[in-house]
């Protein structure tokens, strides 16, 4: 038996992959624990997971900064902003970050940790000042290493396959590294806090040099790279949308039979104008469809306003993606990794209305695989929206490339199989004993005392690092 350690992101894309996976490693005889906000510990308790919730990191700023981004209205641009946002939140964390998990490793001794990418201090600074491995296990569905085989992240830029597509995913490249030297100083400051070496690179790079890298899809949705070091496994969906007390809502099994079930969903961290759903009940009003729109667990259908509702228009809160994409034949969604992976493990084509964060690169790799359509935030009437489900419904070439990628997904192993790896971490008898924090042996001439838990966290969110210009200005 061994004891992992998952840190991550209280949100709820980042959350629920991680709790499939330590479902699967609890399964397997091993102890779990999170590191997380304080807002994921109820659930957390409710699917029996010990969990030490964030003391020094400011969950409640972290959601606002999360926010200032989310509440901007569709078309907005301001690359400034949003990388201060991004810089505040993955950078000026790390320290506080530190000395929650130092806390935690004196408490409770982890063998292994496994990271969500987002959460920067284990890769940045506790895999190089504890003898502790340290694993990405990503919420995302490629990798977010970067290399000539895939695009700068963060744009929805098409593969680089060709050489027109290699010359502007170059150019882009080579500007958002000049733009991104800011931010990977800004890193390297705080790695200076502990006395380690600058990185010389990105985190995103960075995280190649690490054991084990996991990502919860497929290399068809990752443009099937050959440029990743052999730590990057392709483990498929580890979805988990449920919780076990739960039961499916009455009126799924009310759902008309004689037409196609489009289901209409922004989310669960969408709060801006809904203008997705409200092109939705204005434009599939019109279509022999039963259009079903999920408001979002943050949003009540009493408080969005969609205007009068067409007869084949049904508008609810939330339902479990488990339970309601069997009924589906189409989905349209903003893009988020868990929703499109949830659509194409049920074999369900979408049309996807990318906004921020990875959404239009979900959206690209889904075009890519055939399994979609994708249809710009600006663009996005009800004319138009409904003219993109005509399309998936009507040419049954979508319907069969998401049920191909439903069964390639299918055969990948899955949670079962990122806890496999995992166990690799610690060694295959999995042994418990307790972890111990000393420097890396690499960078012993380079590490002093760590601050104290019980001292003053570092403060590092004084701001003197030049803004980058977009979330793809960290690849390199």
């Amino acid at each position: 038996m061994a004891r992992f350690l998952i840190a991550t992101w209280p949100f709820s894309g980042h959350l629920f992959p991680q709790i499939s996976v330590a479902t699967a490693l609890r399964a397997r005889g091993h102890e779990v624990a999170f590191y997380t906000g304080g807002r994921a510990c109820d659930l957390l308790a409710e699917e029996g997971f010990t969990t030490f919730p964030f003391r020094r990191v400011d969950e409640n700023a972290v959601y606002a900064l999360i926010d200032e981004i989310e509440q901007k209205p569709v078309g907005w641009r301001a690359p400034g902003l949003f990388s201060n946002v991004l810089r505040r939140w993955l950078i000026d964390t790390v320290p506080s970050q530190v000395a929650d998990l130092q806390a935690v490793i004196a408490a409770w001794a982890p063998d292994a940790i496994a990271s969500d990418p987002s959460m920067w201090a284990p890769a940045v600074v506790l895999r190089e000042t504890t003898r502790i491995p340290v694993a990405i296990s990503s919420f995302l569905i490629g990798s977010l290493i970067p290399g000539p085989d895939a695009p700068p992240w963060g744009m929805g830029l098409p593969s680089p396959r060709g050489p027109r597509t290699r010359l502007v995913s170059s150019a882009v490249d080579r500007a958002t590294s000049l733009l991104a030297s800011g931010l990977r100083r800004r890193v390297d400051e705080v790695r200076a806090i502990y006395g380690l070496r600058p990185l010389g690179r990105s985190v995103p790079a960075l995280t190649a040099d690490l054991p084990l890298y996991l990502v919860p899809s497929i290399p068809e949705l990752d443009y099937n790279r050959r440029d990743l070091p052999p730590s990057v496994h392709y483990v498929g969906p580890c979805v988990w949308n449920k919780r076990r007390a739960e039961a499916p809502p009455a009126w799924l099994e009310a759902l008309p039979a004689d037409r196609p079930i489009v289901h209409v969903t922004e989310g669960t961290i969408h709060r801006r104008d809904p203008f997705v759903l409200r092109a939705a009940a204005k434009g599939l009003a019109q279509l022999p469809v039963h259009a079903l729109l999920t408001t979002g667990p943050q949003r009540h259908p009493r408080d969005v306003d969609l205007g009068p509702l067409a007869p084949n228009v049904q508008v609810e809160q939330w339902v479990s993606h488990a339970d309601l994409l069997p009924f589906c034949s189409a989905l349209v969604t903003t893009g988020g990794a868990g929703t499109v992976m949830a659509s194409l493990q049920a074999g369900v084509p979408l049309v996807i209305v990318p906004t921020h964060w990875d959404k239009p690169d979900n959206a690209q790799r889904v075009v890519e695989a055939g399994a979609g359509v994708r249809l710009a935030p600006g663009r996005c009437t009800p004319e138009r929206l409904r003219e993109a489900v005509e399309e998936l419904l009507w040419d049954p070439h979508y319907r069969a490339s998401a049920r191909r990628l439903a069964r390639e997904l299918a055969d990948r192993p899955g949670p079962d199989g990122a806890a496999a790896l995992l166990e690799t971490l610690v060694g295959a008898a999995g042994a418990h004993t307790p972890a111990t924090t000393h420097a890396h042996p690499h960078s012993a001439d380079h590490v002093t005392a760590v601050p104290s838990i019980d001292g003053a966290v570092p403060d590092v969110a004084t701001a003197h690092a030049r803004p980058i210009g977009a979330v793809a200005s960290a690849r390199r």
